[in-house]
Formats: structure tokens, C-alpha cells, sequence
């Protein structure tokens, strides 16, 4: 390869030596001034440099962030603006996948940006043509590279934009970073109600970081979180990349209150009893936590495997595995459901306890009969309902444990404030 560019290097130099000759030649021959000599050096005339000079647009392109910009942020960091001219395309695709990114050019067609957020640590590239008003043509082109994952944070956020749920669903925001600068992240979240309730954040460890009111969300609450994370150190080293408002609706009020005693449910909807069901829960050895729980997850079948939750019998199997349990939904992190239960004989729901924590309700397996109490209360609950426990032999849930931080008296909820 050396001598290759050893060549190549000569042949560059033969290159130049010609040139040199040649213009020494022309000059020994002197010229009249007329432009012939010029355009036998290969020099444009003064009229084709007026015709190439005609031919620019005067349409200035403008690309932000500048051509093998490293680093770059995932929202509002990239844009693309013109001067005396309008945009005519704008294409960005990342590099590696060859997939277009999704973009809008501005009503008057003197910018453009792209639809949502790109991916982090990935490659783009932007070509774009714009015309003057005499339809000459312009283009441009630049090539950058975002954020890595190592020196960025990001912010998981529950519940999703535009969803209505109950009143008992914190906001809470996982980390894939841990933060050490916790006031200026959580002083980065800006929360309305049209409740005018006020909101207060806790920190759950370094990761985690939820919101709630002192008392559930009133009925029929809209609350919009903005979280301005973009360029926020977040821990040194580690800038935020997000900048973002999603909004949900806080729909009814129903609170459920399952007694393990009487083995009873009592659903409670806006102040108005709508149904008492007979239920099973925990058995003595495995009993259910006590307390408020909220609704996280809603599966209308779904497997469950002991093993997953540490139930293990002396093979290392799943004391039980069942592939299709019906109209199951999320209490805990640790594997709380209250759920159908159609492999139990039907006189136990109202009579005792025989679950390993779980809330069960009579059902079918299939989940298709609407008629069944796990049907129902199935197609009556939203994510963010209130399930709570009483009278069960087991401790409280820790507030960690799923989104039930309102097992957390409000004067240690605001002491896990960083502000």
C-alpha cells in the first residue's frame, strides 16, 4: 500500500510539473487580451463566468447541526432553514438502516424538522434542495451522528400519552441512567391539573421518580407533564436528551376493596356500590399483601409460571404453570394479579383463601363468557384503578412495589422530594 501511494504521490507531482510548463508557455507566448489564450488554459472566460454566475441560486441553505457534527441531541437538535427560497425537498434517512425519517416543511417553506424524536446513537444523513424565485436550484448535505446511550438519560414515563385511567395512577418515571442531580431533574418536570390539585414527586432510589397528589386524582382530572430533560445534566457526564409533554385523562372513581376475611370484593364507583364478588385470596402459607394497589396491567389471558416468582418445588419447577390464566391484571411488581380462576371448584370464591397472593374471581377458561365475575370486573376496571386489601395475615405492599406509592403517608412522601 506504501508504494501504491508512492505512485500515485508522482504522478500528482508530473501533474503539477505539466501545469507549471504549460502556463510558462502561454506566458512566453503573450496574448492580445481577447480571452483566447484563457480558454486554451482551461480558465473560464469572463462571459462563461457571468453565464455560470447567472446560473447560482440565490436560495442559502442552512443545516443544523453542522456536516459530521458528533453528539447530537434526539429532539430539537436537528433543523433545516432557507433564505431567499423555498424548500422543495428535504430528505433524512439513518445511515446504517437506510430508513427515512419523517419530516414537515413549514407552512411558508423556509424550514423543516423532523416529526418526532430520532434514535440515539445512530447515524443520519440530510440532503436538501431549495429553489429561488427564479426556480434556480440550490443543494446541501450534512452527515451527524447522535447521542450516544453512554452519556445520555432518558426518562420511561407511565401512563401513556393520551390515556384515561383511574384515580389512583401515579406518574412515575423510570431512568435508564441513575441521577445524582435529582433537584434539577425533578425541578425539570412541570405538571398541570385542571383539578388544581398540587403534585409532589419522591424518589424511589436513583432511577425512579413518581408523582402524585396528596389524596387520589378527583374524577375527570386532565394532567399535562412537560419534562424538559434536553441538555440536563443529569449525573456528570450525563446530559438528558428528552423533551417532551404527553397528557391523560383521569376517568371515574372506583375504588375495590377485597377482604380476605369474608372473601369478599366490594366495587365501589363514584361513591355507589356497583357489585359485591365473591373472591379467594392468599392461602395462610402465601397470603396477600394488604393495602392499596394499583391496576398497572390488563392481560386477557396470560401465562403464569411460579417459578417466575420464586414458587419453586424440589425439582426447581413452578409449583404451578398455567399458560392461559383469563382476565388477569397487575397488582405488583412481585407478581400480584387478581385475576379469573376457572382450574378452582366453584364453592371456594366466597368461602376461603387458596391462592399464593393472588385475588381470584370465578371464570371460565377461554375468558369468553362475559357472565363470569372475572369477566365483568375485567371489562369495568381502567390501569390506574384501586384494588385495596384488608384483613389479609401478610404486611403491607412496600409503595415501590408496582405503583402503590399511596401506602406512603403524605409528610414521607414529600420528605422524598429532591426540592
Amino acid at each position: 500500500m506504501r508504494d501504491g501511494m508512492r505512485r500515485r504521490g508522482a504522478a500528482g507531482v508530473a501533474v503539477l510539473l505539466s501545469g507549471v510548463l504549460t502556463l510558462g508557455a502561454c506566458g512566453l507566448r503573450g496574448g492580445d487580451g481577447d480571452g483566447a489564450d484563457d480558454a486554451k488554459a482551461g480558465r473560464p472566460t469572463a462571459s462563461e463566468s457571468d453565464a455560470a454566475s447567472a446560473d447560482i441560486s440565490d436560495a442559502d441553505i442552512s443545516i443544523t447541526p453542522g456536516d459530521m457534527a458528533d453528539n447530537v441531541g434526539i429532539t430539537d437538535s436537528v433543523a433545516v432553514h432557507v433564505t431567499n427560497g423555498t424548500l422543495d425537498t428535504v430528505t433524512m434517512r439513518a445511515i446504517d438502516s437506510d430508513t427515512e425519517v419523517p419530516g414537515t416543511i413549514s407552512a411558508d417553506g423556509t424550514g423543516w424538522s423532523p416529526d418526532g424524536q430520532l434514535s440515539r446513537a445512530t447515524r443520519y444523513e440530510l440532503v436538501v434542495q431549495a429553489g429561488d424565485g427564479q426556480g434556480r436550484k440550490a443543494h446541501e448535505s450534512a452527515t451527524f451522528t447522535t447521542v450516544s446511550p453512554d452519556n445520555s438519560f432518558i426518562g420511561n414515563f407511565t401512563p401513556e400519552d393520551n390515556s384515561t385511567v383511574g384515580v389512583g395512577m401515579p406518574i412515575s418515571l423510570n431512568f435508564d441512567k441513575e441521577i445524582t442531580n435529582k433537584a434539577a431533574v425533578e425541578a425539570a418536570v412541570e405538571i398541570n391539573t385542571s383539578s388544581g390539585q398540587d403534585v409532589v414527586g419522591h424518589w424511589f432510589g436513583d432511577k425512579r421518580l413518581d408523582f402524585r397528589p396528596q389524596n387520589y386524582w378527583q374524577a375527570d382530572t386532565h394532567v399535562t407533564v412537560t419534562l424538559d430533560f434536553n441538555g440536563l445534566e443529569g449525573a456528570p457526564g450525563i446530559t438528558g436528551v428528552q423533551d417532551r409533554t404527553f397528557s391523560f385523562d383521569v376517568g371515574r372513581s372506583q375504588i375495590s376493596t377485597v377482604d380476605a376475611r369474608t372473601h369478599q370484593m366490594t366495587v365501589v364507583r363514584d361513591g355507589r356500590t356497583l357489585r359485591t364478588v365473591p373472591i379467594s385470596a392468599g392461602s395462610e402459607e402465601n397470603p396477600t399483601y394488604n393495602g392499596a394497589m394499583v391496576i398497572s396491567e390488563k392481560f386477557e389471558e396470560t401465562r403464569m409460571n411460579g417459578a417466575t416468582v420464586g414458587f419453586t418445588d424440589d425439582d426447581g419447577k413452578g409449583e404451578y404453570d398455567i399458560p392461559d390464566v383469563p382476565h388477569a391484571m397487575r397488582l405488583s411488581t412481585s407478581g400480584t394479579f387478581i385475576h379469573g380462576n376457572y382450574w378452582s371448584a366453584p364453592e371456594i370464591f366466597g368461602s376461603t383463601n387458596t391462592s399464593h397472593g393472588c385475588v381470584g374471581l370465578a371464570d371460565v377458561q377461554g375468558a369468553g363468557d362475559p357472565e363470569q365475575d372475572a369477566a365483568w370486573f375485567y371489562d369495568e376496571s381502567l390501569l390506574g384503578d384501586v384494588v385495596i386489601v384488608v384483613n389479609s395475615p401478610d404486611e403491607t405492599i412496600q409503595p415501590d412495589n408496582g405503583l402503590n406509592g399511596w401506602n406512603m403517608d403524605w409528610n414521607e412522601w414529600q420528605a422524598g422530594s429532591a426540592l
